[in-house]
């Protein structure tokens, strides 16, 4: 893609946009972090409305070339950093505090569409899946990592029944030759699913998912930017997240949860759980998802799950209740090379 494409003529479709905007409203003004600035569609639908500040961030280096973009259109109303959701608190500290902080946790298009990146099934390039800022790439762990870790990898962070199974198959392969590209290794995988045919989408996506995730620490960076996104939040902010797999969302409602009125005790008959102060109100038990139109026009939006909370005027509390509930996920996470 031409880096001097502008950005209205790119092919990265902001997935939900009209009910981010809706549940933000940037038309009456205000601060806001655009958390996974991407092609930037968020931060540019946010920037049409002349009273909005936009401070955007983005682990990803190529994505510099959109940011560049609206820094020469709005000098004064746009600042973007190249960093991971870990460090959203030492990026920021805003006076007066944001309105909106939003989250889009999806690949962007133009990551999926650049075949030396490694995240399509077809991709002959480098087997990479680097989403920016990383230790190790898809490369290192399918061709480095021992069957028992590759396994649980597949298995916990792919949800793949059979990640034993294909664990055996990659490990088998990779002693005759390195796995190279993903284009290959979607082929090993497709061997080793029986009846992959009747599979509705791609039987290595699960895989690809897992894979990508661990070495991006997705899940784990998710939950140190929740945290730092409500540190940053006073009251009347809004958190908006836009989730891609059960993962993801598991993890956004249970946080939320936990900080609203949601966190019930679990049984009357268990000892009561003790008092703490909300930090959110929730309006929605359940999350809003993309119309039919909107998945007729980007298929790739058909997963999403949108849930928002409203920031109050109690202090921020760090709790460790969400690490512990899912402590087997984040210790996936931590397997070394």
């Amino acid at each position: 893609m031409n880096a001097t494409m502008s950005l209205d003529k790119t092919q990265h479709q902001p997935v939900m946009l009209d009910q981010v905007l809706s549940i933000i409203s940037p038309q009456h003004g205000g601060i806001f972090i655009d958390c996974t600035f991407g092609g930037g569609g968020y931060s540019q639908a946010i920037l049409k409305h002349p009273n909005t500040k936009v401070f955007a961030i983005d682990r990803d280096k190529l994505t510099k070339k959109y940011a560049n973009q609206l820094a020469n259109k709005f000098p004064k109303r746009f600042n973007f950093n190249l960093s991971k959701f870990s460090n959203l608190k030492n990026i920021f500290n805003l006076n007066p505090s944001p309105k909106a902080i939003v989250f889009d946790l999806g690949v962007s298009s133009f990551q999926l569409s650049d075949y030396e990146r490694g995240f399509s099934f077809q991709s002959t390039g480098n087997l990479s899946m680097q989403m920016g800022i990383n230790k190790y790439s898809a490369f290192d762990v399918v061709n480095n990592l021992d069957k028992r870790n590759l396994a649980s990898i597949i298995k916990i962070l792919g949800q793949e029944k059979d990640g034993k199974i294909i664990a055996n198959q990659i490990v088998r392969y990779r002693t005759k030759k390195p796995i190279n590209t993903s284009e290959e290794l979607a082929n090993i995988i497709r061997r080793a699913k029986k009846n992959y045919s009747r599979f509705k989408t791609n039987p290595a996506t699960k895989t690809f998912l897992a894979i990508r995730i661990f070495i991006n620490q997705e899940l784990s960076e998710l939950i140190s930017g929740l945290f730092a996104a409500t540190e940053l939040l006073k009251n009347g902010g809004i958190l908006a997240v836009v989730s891609f797999n059960s993962l993801e969302d598991k993890i956004v409602k249970n946080f939320f949860n936990y900080y609203s009125s949601l966190n019930k005790n679990p049984s009357r008959y268990l000892p009561q759980k003790e008092e703490k102060p909300n930090l959110f109100k929730l309006f929605l038990k359940k999350p809003l998802t993309p119309n039919k139109k909107e998945i007729s026009k980007n298929i790739r939006s058909r997963s999403a799950k949108l849930r928002y909370a409203i920031r109050n005027d109690n202090s921020f509390f760090y709790s460790n209740e969400i690490q512990k509930k899912f402590q087997k996920i984040f210790n996936v996470e931590e397997i070394m090379l």
